[in-house]
């Protein structure tokens, strides 16, 4: 009965939630790094907007998330292979590719897995298209998802979407989350907020703290 489907901001539950770390490697967050965008200097909106707002936040939700014991997953984009062979297609023609040699592939240190946290590398937008993080997490029997990453209204855009459609009850926390203008960032929420719960930095550590004094 539709009276008995759940909220998709309802409370995060002991055992069935992680938080998905979506892209947030030092290859796109520090600025020189990018080979595609050597424009980009370090005023540049998104740097900024990085650096002073979407690390602090996953910082502060990668210490909730850790204190209340959920699942902490990464993933970030990287190549299998040296040469990239085996990227998609889409990569393969942008181009994308990062060795898995390469340390500016690695997420930022300040938000690097700890312990035995899971880092998933993908080869496409989606995570769930081009990786088996859905069978990971359902064999951990994560059925709350809180996503946060870059791009807003890319990589994030398709990792809610995909994780929605797959039965995830989803949270994205939009400031912790960023796009390379505010505009895209702004439009991207607008357009998939029907499949995730849209919060936020202290919201959700609220939750998380809530789950944890449980």
């Amino acid at each position: 009965m539709p009276d008995q489907l759940p909220r998709r901001d309802a409370p995060y539950v002991a055992g069935e939630t992680a938080i998905l770390l979506v892209d947030m490697q030092r290859i796109w967050l520090e600025p020189g790094l990018d080979p595609d965008h050597p424009e980009r200097g370090p005023e540049h909106y998104f740097y900024r907007q990085t650096a002073s707002v979407t690390v602090p936040n996953n910082e502060r939700l990668l210490a909730a998330a850790r204190a209340s014991g959920i699942e902490v997953v990464h993933t970030i984009i990287q190549s299998l292979t040296e040469d990239g062979r085996d990227r998609s297609l889409d990569h393969k023609l942008t181009p994308i590719h990062i060795a898995p040699s390469c340390p500016e592939g690695l997420p930022l240190e300040n938000l690097a897995p700890k312990g035995d946290e899971i880092l998933i590398p993908k080869t496409s937008s989606g995570v769930f298209n081009s990786t088996n993080i859905d069978y990971v997490l359902r064999n951990m029997g994560v059925r709350y998802l809180i996503i946060t990453g870059i791009m807003t209204d890319q990589c994030v855009d398709m990792a809610v979407r995909d994780a929605a459609d797959k039965g995830y009850l989803v949270t994205c926390v939009s400031d912790a989350c960023a796009a390379t203008t505010q505009e895209r960032h702004d439009t991207a929420l607008k357009a998939f907020g029907g499949y995730c719960w849209v919060s936020d930095t202290e919201t959700v550590i609220r939750r998380l703290e809530m789950r944890a004094a449980a």
